[in-house]
């Protein structure tokens, strides 16, 4: 008698933060021990940390955190900031016999937290500082996270990890699984804070924490640290390293618990923008005053804008579009070229021939591509904005604000957040894999909600913005050659642009001080031939052989996140193996057409 085989059992996917930390949070002690021994230089770390009356139990256990590393070539840098409870000083001392790697300095006066940082910093004898609070908690894999990273990347300076929180109780929550470097983000929010590790001849070279700058002194010294940095010395580990404690009012248990850091915060946005040459005005972002927006100056330069409108029938899709544009922007000089892709009603050929605007006529079979370059090429503006027939202006300051990303020499593309009229997000940015090939973030998320540790609301590096509102320099587009009309003439032709832009040393800029209506919803309803599904699988191959190992690693998405829709959730496993050795993939994902996000949609 044949019997089936039982089927085996699905592995359980994780239902909390607690669950997934069971499954993939544990630590390869052996494995990390035998690849710090095969290290040529095992370099001195050490830990900085400033101390003002302490609660004793919690600075314990940040101590024991340290002296419980798997790495063991640290040093311990306390100083006491004149704490006024009298247990502190004859405890650190005690403390400071337990290990010859701790070192204790007494401050004879309060100088608050900069001050008192500097103090623990004169003490440092190593290669690196890592910056530890007096509350907080090392994961025992820290340091040697850190010491493989910078053996890794010998050229690395700063280097900064993922973080959690951490309650009374030790349970940890709230993962902040950080991007790869984003110098957009970081001007928004300090994501670099914990853990950062540092180059000690680079923070001294910096003059180490200013005074003036006390709850937001990491931040002015990221922002110092980076006029000396290129891009590439600047490495993240995407591992969860540093337990935040959220104590009775932390920043961590309360974010506007301490108004002065915000404050400081800014002025050393500012300061940093004014070295280096950039003008700009540093304000509370709008939807969370926490944050920052930088916003960026024109000058007495307005260039001219070409916006490029590829455009078949349905006029009264164009009408909204050139009318409300001209009704809400307040920005000028703007040109309009109109690409007609064979319309055939005589009331489009009527209203074409009454408006003041460049018309570009293209009778071939729908090419997106093509049609872009077409206007592109007959363009006359310094910035080009490609923008769908189907998109509604809805405020005075978008094309201004899109500009004053586009002018600045070392950015790409730029793009908008584009809503839905029912005022649910279409567009916050594209992460790459997300669905298949790339994916809209936050998509269909409601006015108002921040997203993921409040990416919805601030500006940001992205990998890819859409098409359907993209500005870009007229220069730089036509020295990368445009979209794909060969390869991409309907799907992905955005995603590679933006990619071509990113390899060529140009990275890609979201805005969400650029609001418009898009209505895309026209389009949709639509089914699509057996033609167009194999056109489209045909174009998503292309993508995945010619940027496999990109789509896989986004640098600006986490590989602790997963890239099953709708984003942002846990991985189940993390994709943290793929990133040792990424390679190009040599099979193709097969894909759905319900299951990829972010496709060109065209209402015509």
């Amino acid at each position: 008698m044949n019997m089936a085989k039982p089927r085996a059992a699905r592995p359980r996917r994780p239902s909390s933060y607690h669950d997934w930390l069971q499954h993939y949070g544990r630590i390869d002690r052996t494995i990390l021990c035998r690849q710090i021994r095969e290290l040529r230089e095992q370099p001195l770390i050490s830990v900085v940390v400033p101390i003002y009356n302490p609660k004793l139990s919690l600075l314990e256990t940040a101590i024991d955190s340290v002296r419980g590393q798997i790495y063991e070539h640290w040093e311990l840098c306390l100083a006491d900031d004149a704490s006024t409870k009298d247990e502190v000083r004859p405890w650190l001392e005690q403390v400071a016999k337990l290990d010859r790697r701790i070192k204790v300095i007494f401050r004879p006066n309060n100088g608050h937290i900069a001050a008192c940082s500097n103090s623990a910093l004169s003490l440092a004898t190593g290669a690196w500082c890592a910056l530890l609070d007096q509350d907080d908690v090392l994961a025992s894999d820290a340091l040697a996270r850190v010491a493989l990273q910078a053996a890794e990347f010998p050229e690395s300076a700063l280097i900064y990890s993922d973080e959690d929180k951490i309650d009374a109780t030790g349970n940890r929550s709230t993962p902040y699984f950080k991007p790869d470097w984003n110098p957009e983000l970081f001007l928004a929010q300090n994501f670099v804070n914990h853990l950062g590790v540092y180059r000690t001849d680079l923070m001294r070279e910096v003059g180490g924490f200013r005074e003036g700058f006390d709850g937001s002194q990491d931040y002015d010294l990221v922002l110092r640290c980076l006029e000396r940095l290129r891009p590439e010395q600047i490495r993240h580990i995407p591992r969860l390293l540093y337990h935040w404690r959220m104590a009775r009012g932390s920043v961590a248990a309360v974010p506007d618990a301490k108004p002065y850091a915000t404050s400081a915060a800014r002025r050393a946005i500012e300061e940093h923008l004014t070295r280096r040459g950039i003008e700009a005005q540093v304000e509370p972002c709008p939807e969370n005053r926490e944050a920052h927006r930088v916003r960026y100056s024109l000058g007495t330069l307005t260039p001219k804008v070409s916006i490029i409108i590829p455009m078949r029938d349905r006029i009264a899709l164009l009408q909204k579009c050139l009318s409300s544009i001209r009704e809400q922007t307040n920005y000028a000089p703007v040109e309009f070229v109109i690409v007609d892709n064979g319309s055939i009603e005589p009331e489009t050929h009527e209203y074409l021939r009454t408006i003041e605007a460049k018309v570009v006529r293209d009778e071939g079979d729908f090419n997106f591509s093509r049609l872009t370059n077409a206007g592109a090429a007959a363009a006359g503006g310094e910035i080009l904005l490609f923008l769908n027939n189907d998109i509604e202006a809805v405020e005075s300051d978008w094309l201004r604000e899109m500009v004053s990303h586009a002018v600045r020499p070392q950015v790409g593309a730029v793009g908008a957040r584009l809503w839905y009229p029912n005022d649910t997000l279409q567009h916050a940015g594209v992460i790459l894999g997300l669905g298949g090939v790339a994916g809209h973030v936050f998509a269909n998320q409601r006015r108002g909600r921040g997203g993921y540790f409040s990416r919805a609301l601030l500006q940001q590096n992205v990998s890819a913005v859409t098409g359907a509102c993209l500005a870009v320099r007229k220069e730089l587009f036509d020295s990368l050659g445009g979209m794909n009309e060969i390869d991409l003439p309907v799907s992905f032709n955005d995603i590679d642009f933006c990619l071509r832009l990113l390899a060529a040393g140009f990275p890609n800029v979201w805005t969400p001080y650029a609001n418009l209506i898009h209505h895309e919803s026209a389009s949709r309803g639509h089914q699509p031939t057996r033609a167009e599904q194999e056109q489209f699988v045909s174009e998503a191959t292309y993508m995945q052989l010619k940027w496999g190992a990109e789509l896989l690693h986004d640098p600006y998405y986490n590989p602790n996140l997963s890239l099953n829709l709708p984003g942002f959730e846990l991985a189940t496993p993390p994709r943290l193996a793929e990133l040792a050795r990424p390679k190009k993939r040599s099979g193709v994902t097969r894909f759905s057409w319900t299951n990829i996000l972010h496709r060109q949609k065209h209402p015509w």
